[in-house]
Formats: structure tokens, sequence, C-alpha cells
């Protein structure tokens, strides 16, 4: 398809691929709505999440071209998928292009978790994270995973020895100190993971405030680029490892919002349950403020009655949390990491890039002009929508059998079972009782 592969946010080529369409075809074809081919390399389409036209009191002569470029898009329905997906496509290029997104008052830190593994947790992080930099915003990823796939992904060095999270959480040196810049987006930074991250499971167990060492890692870090007088970061994505350990505890604690992928299969809603039980027991005992916002489907195949059951299942139970968008399953997707790139610049013409910066435009909108009810405890980053913990209960109802075997955990490692419901500068402070008899 010249016209999609050959816009400007197209992904960066080699030597041996050459596409060259002139801007006068694009536009021409983009209007009349012609591809050139037939083909399409994603299984599936997903759930359209661009309004047909942007309603604006006074609207920019760039809107107005959207909005004629849109109408004159052909009609179509769900008896032919493919036409449905490219026009799907062709919206989402025409209304997210160029696009700035809305910056938030203040830091907004995003826990992405779920410990069911394979369903997107890192192609997430690092996708929504370089979609809300390629739309001017200053984001911060921390990649707090040992497998270091979202360091990959960003370009960025990891390699044993490379300064990391490991560093920052177990031997307590700065954040600054691990900071890379993304090669392919200047206002994308990371902290990559390497292979030592794996014992710090083991080592934090023993340090004072465990649960607390990256919060504090963060804050003095935006301490520091104020008093340097830099830019001040407005989003900062946290990657988690597919568990409920320390490592997890961790991410939860610094984050003040929870954006749960899932994969639009039966297996990924067996594990909500546990996992939204472990926010519970974080936000009343670490992390007051902490909350789901979002949650995201992942690998979404429209063509399967399965994958719009389990949508269907999700936002009938979640129906404030779920993104509108849905990411479909796309080989570009997969390629991207293959090249140290996210899909964002390897191909952002495809439909998984246009899902996730569609995803990303709807997440920042969502949390950019709502301050929280509730004061900021924390001091150094919130000013999101508040919102409540989703309670497993609900997570229950859709399978009761199976989930309530998966439902209890044990969390002697990660809260004080007797604690009281102390404040949250208290409960950092406190020794977390339970661990010998866990040996």
């Amino acid at each position: 398809m010249r016209w999609m592969r050959a816009m400007p946010w197209g992904r960066r080529r080699s030597d041996s691929e050459n596409v060259a369409t002139s801007t006068v075809e694009d536009e021409k074809e983009m209007r009349t709505g012609v591809t050139d081919g037939a083909a399409i390399d994603d299984a599936g389409a997903g759930e359209s999440a661009v309004p047909e036209q942007a309603v604006v009191s006074d609207p920019s002569p760039d809107d107005e071209r959207r909005a004629a470029l849109m109408a004159s898009l052909p009609e179509t329905d769900d008896s032919t998928p493919l036409a449905a997906q490219l026009a799907v496509d062709a919206r989402r290029r025409i209304e997210l292009h160029g696009r700035r997104f809305p910056r938030p008052e203040t830091t907004r830190v995003i826990t992405v978790a779920n410990q069911k593994g394979g369903v997107g947790k890192t192609t997430t992080t690092v996708n929504i994270a370089a979609g809300l930099a390629q739309a001017g915003l200053n984001v911060l990823v921390i990649d707090n995973d040992p497998q270091g796939n979202a360091s990959t992904a960003l370009g960025v060095e990891h390699r044993a020895g490379t300064p990391s999270v490991y560093e920052v959480l177990v031997d307590g040196d700065p954040l600054e100190s691990a900071v890379q810049r993304c090669p392919d987006i200047p206002t994308l930074w990371c902290v990559p993971a390497t292979i030592d991250l794996s014992g710090a499971e083991i080592e934090l167990v023993s340090l004072v405030s465990r649960e607390t060492r990256l919060r504090r890692a963060l804050d003095d870090y935006f301490a520091a680029r104020a008093a340097r007088g830099e830019d001040p970061i407005d989003y900062v994505l946290v990657d988690c490892p597919p568990s409920l350990g320390l490592l997890t505890v961790n991410a939860f604690v610094v984050g003040r919002e929870v954006l749960i992928p899932i994969q639009c299969e039966y297996y990924a809603l067996e594990g909500l349950s546990q996992l939204l039980k472990t926010i519970e027991l974080i936000k009343s005992h670490l992390n007051p403020s902490l909350h789901v916002s979002s949650i995201l489907l992942t690998m979404y195949d429209g063509r399967t009655n399965l994958a719009q059951q389990v949508a269907a299942e999700v936002r009938e139970h979640f129906p404030d949390q779920t993104l509108r968008t849905t990411v479909p399953r796309s080989v570009r997707v997969s390629e991207a990491p293959s090249y140290g790139q996210t899909v964002m610049t390897y191909d952002a013409g495809s439909s998984g890039a246009l899902a996730y910066l569609e995803a990303a435009r709807e997440l920042a909108e969502r949390g950019s002009n709502v301050a929280s009810d509730a004061p900021d405890e924390r001091g150094d980053h919130g000013g999101t929508p508040s919102s409540t913990v989703v309670p497993a209960d609900d997570v229950r109802d859709m399978n009761d059998d199976r989930a309530e075997g998966s439902s209890s955990i044990m969390v002697g490692h990660l809260v004080a079972a007797d604690a009281p419901r102390a404040g949250y500068a208290d409960m950092a402070e406190q020794p977390v009782v339970g661990q010998e008899e866990q040996g």
C-alpha cells in the first residue's frame, strides 16, 4: 500500500527498501480511499476508536482538511472486514498525523502490570511511550523487568555492567545515572534493565524500605531535573515482570495509576482477580493513591468469536476503565523489536502502530484536564483522575469456578497482614512483617 508506507511518519527502512510515492499521489489516494494492494499483514480488525469528525468550536485549517478527507472515505460495514479495517486505518492516519497531545498538569506515573505473561505489557509500554513522545510530550520508561525487552525495543544499551534499575534499587544509585535517551525519539528516555535485575528479588528482602526504593529514586530524579531548570517529565511508564514479587510491588508503590493490558483470550481473564486483589492491598497499606485507570485490549482478532466475547466481557465489567481502542494482532508490532525499535518508528503506518497511537491519545485525553479529587500525598507526581480500584468480585463474576480458585494470594512479603491502615508516609518506613515465616 504505497500511500500508507510513504507517509512522513513511516518506519525507518534499510537502503535496499525504496518507497517512492509523491505527496500528490498520496493525497489523491487518501481522498478516494484507493490502495494498491489487497494484502494486509494484520490478522484481525481492531475496533475503531476514532470519531469520524472532531467537534471543535473554531476549526483550524488542519481540522477542516482532516474533516474533508474523512468525509471522502467510502462507507464500509462489518460484512467486509478487510475494507472496514482499511477504512479505520485511513481515518486514524488522517486524524492523528501531526497531532499534539495535551500535556498533563503534573507528571503522570503509570505502572503497566499483569502477572499473566505474554499479554503485551512490554509492547504496550514502549509503543504508548513512543506515541506520547512523538506527540510532543516528555516521557520516561523504567524497565523493571529482568528480561530487558523494553530496553531492547527502545534501542538503549542494556548489557551486563550497564548502569540500570538494578543499581538504583539495590545499591541506591541515583536514577539519573542510569537514564539513557532513546536514539529514535529525542523526548523519550529509558532506565534499562540488565540480567543483574533477576537477582534483585532476593537481595531486596534484607534491605530497609524495600518497597519504596524506586519511588524515592524517582522523586529525587524529578527534584534534580527541576533544580537544573530542565523541562519536567510528563509521563513515566513502568514496565513490570510477569509476577507479583518485590519488583512489581516497587512499581505499584512508585505509580499512581495502573494500566492493565489484557490479551483477548480466556486465560488472560483468570489472573485479573489476583492482580486486583494485590492492587487493593498496596492501596490499603503502601500507596493510597493507586488505582486502575486504564485497561487495554491487545492481540484482538475480530475474525474470531472468542476475541469478541472476551472484549465484550471486559467492557461489561470494567466500562469506565477499558479504553475504546483495541490493538489488533500485527506482524509489524512483532518485527519492530528485532530492529531495536518500537513499531511507531519501524512502521508507523501499520495497523498496530496506529492503534497504539490512538490508545496513547485516548490515555492522554483521559487525564489531561481532570485533577485528582484527593490531595496528592506524593507531591511530585499526580494530577490524574481519581477512581476506585475495581473490586476483584467483578472479575470473579466472569468465571466463578476458576477465578475463585486463584483469588487467594500470599502477601507476607508484600504488605504487613496485621499492619494498621496508616498514612502513606508512615507505612513507607515501617518494616514488613512475615518474611521470616516464608523463608
